[in-house]
């Protein structure tokens, strides 16, 4: 009973898949039947182990059962509503345009709230807003119906750096004005071009970044101006590479910063600079990649951007008529020019003194002294004894005394005698202690590989 149980539970699939009865097939004597069912009985059931998925009903023959649900939808209504009953917040940012009010600008910035504005008005730090110039930004976050949360705003000063933040913020019914110090972020740039026009042409490029900013310009010429005449000695695959600083607020470059280092190659000879600053003293300057300081002790021009109208030699004075030695150089400028002190001094006389109108004279350290004819206005406190630092501003430039227009008249001179400022060599600046040394080359290291990578590949260098 025990054998024939298994047998037919083995052979029971096969028999309801074929429909067949199995005594036939097994035969009809004991001992054929034992054999056979044996035999089966491994077959099937190995069978059965191996092969059980195939001869499972095909998914698509079971029969489908439908089932019906009910979802509760969500309530748009409900979601809606909710939304509208929280507080929605909405910054706004916007540029100051000529002309603008405080009741016009609060108006673009989506702010509806006459607390708000008669605040700024009185308040002694909110209405510094009202001091913004054309193109500078504030920024203000409002409620749905308008309601000032808070407003934020950067003033700057006479030369557009940030000099300070304003922030506004609401407290309950009242609001609270707080000013800080501006803070920047601070960038190091670095630019490569090639001279084929001319020096702007290729500081005006649109590749590589861009267009370099003005001041950066300006120092590129004055950095090298005791090497290179930008007016004649300049050719065509001439390079410079400059490695400069920027100060950026709110992802807004605000103003470039000092150049670090530079290199102008001009007539397959390069000329190097780069900037050191003592951490204790806080003073520094410009330097050799060997450590031999840059700073002459005589600027070349006490003016910027300008160009020479008169030189050192005879000419036919333009009052009288007669020929006679010009002892100055003279420095066409439009009226009202910084004129800058070409040297570390102290004024030694500011007045007016005959034909050269409004005079200033600077006694330098040795025998040096220098002056500075036909200012329009002296600078604020120059006064005999006050003490100047190179490129501090002593005056402006104007067209007093016997002059025909707007010019600067500037003397160098030795001993009393005038001399032609282009030559006279005048000593560098004391150069590096050992301890200054070593600080130094660590600073020059990292720009001497930053001057690797502008550098087109392979190229080769004559620095001196």
């Amino acid at each position: 009973m025990f054998k024939r149980q298994i047998l037919t539970d083995c052979m029971d699939p096969i028999h309801k898949i074929t429909g067949k009865r199995w005594t036939g097939l097994l035969g009809t004597t004991r001992k054929a039947r034992i054999i056979s069912a044996g035999a089966i009985f491994l077959a099937v059931c190995a069978f059965g182990a191996a092969g059980v998925a195939p001869l499972a009903p095909d998914a698509s023959d079971l029969p489908v059962k439908s089932v019906a649900q009910d979802l509760e939808l969500p309530n748009l209504a409900d979601q809606i509503s909710a939304l509208q009953k929280d507080d929605q917040k909405f910054v706004h940012e916007e540029k100051i345009r000529a002309g603008d009010t405080l009741a016009v600008v609060l108006q673009r910035l989506g702010v509806d709230d006459p607390a708000a504005a008669a605040f700024i008005k009185s308040d002694k730090v909110a209405k510094g807003v009202m001091q913004l110039t054309t193109g500078k930004k504030v920024q203000a976050q409002t409620a749905e119906n308008g309601e000032l949360q808070w407003l934020k705003a950067t003033l700057v000063d006479s030369r557009d750096n940030p000099v300070k933040l304003i922030s506004i913020n609401r407290s309950g019914d009242k609001f609270i004005a707080k000013e800080s110090v501006a803070q920047l972020e601070r960038r190091v740039e670095m630019r490569a071009r090639e001279i084929t026009t001319s020096l702007y042409g290729a500081t005006d490029s649109s590749t590589d970044g861009g267009k370099l900013p003005d001041t950066i310009v300006a120092q590129i010429i004055e950095m090298f101006s005791t090497d290179i005449d930008f007016r004649s000695d300049l050719k065509r695959g001439d390079r410079f590479n400059v490695v400069y600083e920027t100060f950026w607020q709110d992802g807004e470059m605000v103003r470039a910063g000092r150049i670090l280092a530079g290199e102008f190659t001009n007539r397959g000879t390069t000329f190097q600079s780069v900037w050191y600053e003592d951490p204790v003293t806080k003073q520094g300057g410009y330097y050799s990649f060997n450590g031999k300081s840059l700073k002459k002790g005589f600027l070349k021009s006490p003016l910027e951007f300008s160009r020479i109208s008169s030189g050192f030699a005879n000419r036919v004075h333009p009052i009288t008529g007669a020929w006679k030695a010009h002892k100055g150089i003279d420095f066409a400028a439009s009226q009202g020019t910084p004129i800058r002190a070409s040297g570390d001094g102290v004024v030694d006389f500011a007045g007016v003194q005959g034909g050269y109108g409004n005079f200033i004279v600077l006694k330098h350290w040795a025998n040096y002294t220098t002056a500075y004819g036909h200012m329009s206005r002296f600078a604020a406190g120059m006064r005999r004894g006050v003490a100047v630092k190179q490129g501090d501003v002593i005056g402006y430039v104007g067209s007093t005394g016997w002059s025909t227009g707007a010019h600067l008249h500037y003397e160098f001179r030795v001993a009393n005698e005038a001399r032609d400022p282009a030559s006279v060599k005048v000593l560098a600046q004391a150069p590096l202690s050992p301890s200054e040394m070593t600080r130094f080359q660590m600073a020059a290291a990292d720009m001497t590989h930053r001057f690797a990578l502008l550098r087109p590949t392979g190229s080769a260098m004559a620095a001196r």
